[in-house]
């Protein structure tokens, strides 16, 4: 390094930056969420990303990994203990409660944003990601269940995501899971010398967790374990019931799997998630349930919930191994070439007057001078599909040169409407790939 030259800075190890020849996924992604959350009545909510710490002790639980082990905790200036958001429903509860939309009816909302987990970065998983996340209040019956999942299923078909597996589960009524925790505490007691670190630390903070385990050894053990089932009161197993019918009914494809918990302490009654194969250990791609106690656990009133969070960055990737070309066909439609002086004059108004005509148009106009073959390595290097020419001679004449980029086609000069009809056909024809 040159002596005196100052040591560039890095961005915080796990909160990448998404650079140019990756966001077309995900302005794809994003404007596909916001046309299938409007197609089913839900309304944007947009929440801060910080929040009192208190509220995620209460609603995520103490003694989760995401309490214990992941959340950014730090005290402000008046000793105030924040927490950067590790998800978005102890949040949207928190504004439910705090600005009265529990108590107004049935709400559909939505949200997107970042959120925060101090993880070990790895493919899929980061200490900055995204998700999208709705939350439904007031509905307590399992045909919203239905509604959040024909969602979610057609969120990822909106992005080209089929293939993907879906799994169910019901935790039952508070009062039932406690009973069944019971059963299990008492079973794993008997195996607890064989059980491993991690599902010994929670069998008394956290035993449900344990299904969820990974360690081969454990799940052996799990094998002969009391059956979530069992312990179901008969309004949570005449609810699963019905949501699994109305599944039937809409032609989704699903497993009921009876060890999936989430890994949430709020969640009740029906739990699910979309798994996929292609990410290796970070497979769970999106995934909700039911919270019907968590807006009273939270202080407002007692008022049935549910909802599901989607990650972003597990859906770009997704979108990126199965559709790699979406970047090019996202590029400018067209680049202005300028050369002349009166071109020079009237090039911004151009510009701007087919930016008018056409809103949808991405439109490069050159800048920064240059000579006519720069200015045109240029525009092939923008992967635009036209070049436009304006010269002096197309400035006297109202007219502008038409040179195909991509496809073939002869140059042809053509009057400024006639251009601006041939552009909206480039426009739709790059709609039409995506």
């Amino acid at each position: 390094m040159a002596e005196g030259r100052t040591q560039p800075l890095r961005g915080i190890r796990g909160m990448g930056d998404r650079l140019p020849a990756e966001t077309p996924w995900w302005q794809q992604l994003e404007a596909a969420v916001r046309r299938v959350v409007r197609t089913y009545g839900y309304r944007e909510l947009r929440l801060p990303v910080m929040e009192s710490t208190e509220l995620f002790k209460r609603s995520i639980g103490e003694v989760t990994d995401i309490v214990e082990k992941e959340m950014y905790t730090f005290e402000d200036r008046n000793g105030d203990s924040l927490t950067l958001r590790p998800e978005g429903t102890a949040g949207a509860v928190r504004a439910g409660i705090q600005h009265g939309l529990v108590n107004q009816g049935a709400q559909r909302l939505w949200y997107m944003g970042p959120m925060f987990r101090h993880e070990r970065p790895q493919k899929g998983r980061y200490r900055q990601f995204h998700q999208v996340g709705v939350e439904a209040f007031g509905i307590a019956t399992p045909d919203l269940d239905a509604e959040i999942i024909l969602m979610s299923a057609r969120m990822l078909r909106a992005v080209g995501l089929e293939g993907l597996r879906l799994e169910l589960n019901t935790l039952g009524s508070a009062e039932s899971r406690a009973a069944y925790r019971e059963e299990l505490v008492a079973y794993l007691r008997q195996h607890e010398a064989d059980l491993d670190e991690d599902s010994r630390r929670r069998l008394d903070s956290n035993p449900l967790r344990i299904l969820d385990t990974k360690n081969p050894d454990t799940r052996a053990i799990l094998e002969g374990a009391p059956r979530m089932a069992d312990s179901l009161d008969e309004e949570s197993r005449n609810d699963f019931d019905e949501l699994c019918r109305r599944l039937d009914a809409a032609g989704v494809e699903y497993t009921v799997n009876p060890q999936l918990v989430r890994g949430l302490d709020y969640y009740t009654k029906t739990v699910f998630e979309w798994i996929t194969d292609d990410l290796g250990a970070q497979g769970t791609v999106c995934a909700g349930g039911r919270y019907d106690g968590l807006v009273e656990q939270l202080g407002g009133p007692a008022t049935p919930a549910a909802g599901f969070a989607a990650g972003l960055e597990r859906l770009v990737a997704l979108m990126a191994e199965r559709d790699p070309e979406l970047p090019e066909r996202a590029g400018p439609h067209a680049y202005l070439v300028v050369a002349g002086d009166r071109a020079a004059e009237q090039a911004d108004g151009l510009a701007e007057a087919l930016r008018d005509r056409l809103p949808d148009l991405r439109l490069i106009r050159h800048c920064g001078g240059g000579s006519f073959k720069s200015q045109m390595k240029r525009a092939d290097r923008s992967g635009a599909a036209v070049a436009l020419i304006l010269g002096d001679d197309e400035a006297e004449a109202g007219e502008v040169t038409w040179r195909p980029l991509q496809g073939g086609g002869e140059q042809e000069r053509l009057e400024l409407d006639a251009a601006a009809d041939r552009l909206k056909g480039v426009i739709d024809a790059a709609e039409s790939l995506g």
